[in-house]
């Protein structure tokens, strides 16, 4: 068979429905200046589908700050990788300000989360060491899961029995290949928006002898009293041994980083293919990163602001009867059961009438017969905003209830 013959018959859950989806539910056009409303499709809409959580992507100094940068060294400069050619005191100094701020003795910066994380468990583990991880955990997660020569054992989410039972196996297997054990959640959970249980599993060291990696990509710059993260929350950073994050989310920017303890982020520098092999990260980001960072360590308005949004959006939707399940976090999933055209139907009527611009999430990453409509609150969100979001919502529950959104197939937008 000619691969591309399989490529073209079989193109994954989600492309079959590219043919009807693409440039509306997938490959949507946001234009405009970033905010909470922008341009979709010539209309203005309330957009809660931006990871920009502190609002900071339009804040005047960072854009004052990202211009000068660019303008001074262009994209191109550091040219080469970190270990060859493109190291500078930016990149060291960014390293170090982020482990100051995490409380961890090291940092390592990666061009991109996903790649990041991917490649670190990568390096981290060998075919002798045997991985613990959540059955949430982020696509990320997995795909460096599935980098792992060795064995890896899934817990329930959340669910700490089982947790233990995966550690009971991993411990004898490991014992018997001479490995060690790397258990990995998330800080908050990015679609159901509930927080690891970070403090539990820390206690868990107290009878298995292994080590833990967190990704607190939507924990950092939101959770704790100063935004140092999820780990800050739960008072129990210190028992994070590979702390993880992305500039992509508080950030608003490109980029991760993982701290560590120093002799394990000098490991991580020499032996992360993703880092080792790959152009370092251009300096318009890197002194773009260090202003974010700046701000989001002395200017605590802006996670107020967004914890603001957070409660009034979430109380607001639990009082008109709208299930945000378990979420503790500004992560907000509504959740309803419907099929896929209903999904489309609903998601395209809060668009057109209601001018509602969120993300909808079906099978496959969730079971069938249900829908989520995920909300991410940021900082630049107002009440008139939540308060035409609620109204939204409340009108369109009552449609999906009496059957209004069923249809046949994806609706198609020209």
């Amino acid at each position: 068979m000619d691969i591309f013959d399989k490529l073209s018959k079989n193109p994954g859950n989600i492309g079959q429905h590219s043919d009807r989806a693409h440039g509306y539910f997938t490959f949507p056009k946001l234009e405009g200046e970033i905010g909470s409303r922008m341009i979709f499709r010539g209309k203005e809409k309330i957009v809660w589908s931006l990871n920009n959580y502190l609002g900071l992507a339009n804040h005047p100094e960072v854009r004052r700050v990202d211009a000068e940068a660019a303008a001074r060294y262009g994209l191109a400069y550091p040219m080469g990788a970190r270990m060859m050619s493109g190291n500078s005191d930016m990149h060291v100094k960014l390293e170090n300000e982020l482990s100051d701020f995490v409380k961890k003795e090291d940092t390592i910066l990666f061009n991109y989360g996903y790649q990041g994380i991917m490649s670190a468990i990568d390096a981290v583990c060998d075919r002798r060491d045997v991985i613990v991880y959540d059955s949430e955990a982020h696509a990320c997660i997995i795909d460096g899961v599935r980098l792992h020569p060795g064995h890896r054992y899934v817990y329930k989410h959340n669910d700490m029995e089982d947790c233990e039972k995966q550690l009971k196996r991993a411990k004898d297997l490991a014992a018997k290949m001479g490995g060690g054990i790397l258990v990995i959640t998330e800080g908050v959970f990015g679609m159901a928006g509930d927080q690891g249980k970070l403090k539990e599993i820390v206690s868990l060291k107290k009878k298995y002898p292994f080590r833990l990696m967190v990704d607190d990509a939507h924990g950092f710059g939101t959770m704790g009293k100063t935004g140092a993260g999820t780990g800050e929350e739960q008072g129990v950073q210190d028992g994070i041994d590979l702390y993880f994050s992305t500039f992509a989310k508080s950030m608003a920017s490109i980029g991760g980083f993982m701290s560590a303890e120093r002799s394990i982020v000098t490991y991580l520098k020499y032996n992360v293919r993703s880092q080792i092999f790959a152009k370092s990260l251009p300096m318009p980001f890197v002194i773009g990163n260090l202003k974010r960072l700046e701000l989001l360590r002395n200017e605590p308005e802006h996670k107020a602001a967004l914890w603001h949004v957070v409660r009034k959006l979430q109380n607001g939707l639990k009082e008109k009867g709208l299930n945000t399940g378990r979420t503790n976090s500004p992560v907000t999933p509504v959740y309803l059961n419907g099929d896929i055209p209903e999904a489309t139907a609903m998601a395209a009527d809060l668009r057109e009438n209601y001018n509602i611009f969120c993300s909808i999430v079906v099978y496959p990453v969730i079971p069938k017969g249900q829908i989520i409509y995920r909300l991410i609150p940021t900082a630049v969100h107002t009440d008139d905003d939540i308060d035409q979001t609620l109204h939204a919502f409340t009108e369109a529950k009552k449609k999906l209830d009496k059957g209004v959104y069923k249809v046949d197939e994806i609706p198609v937008f020209s």
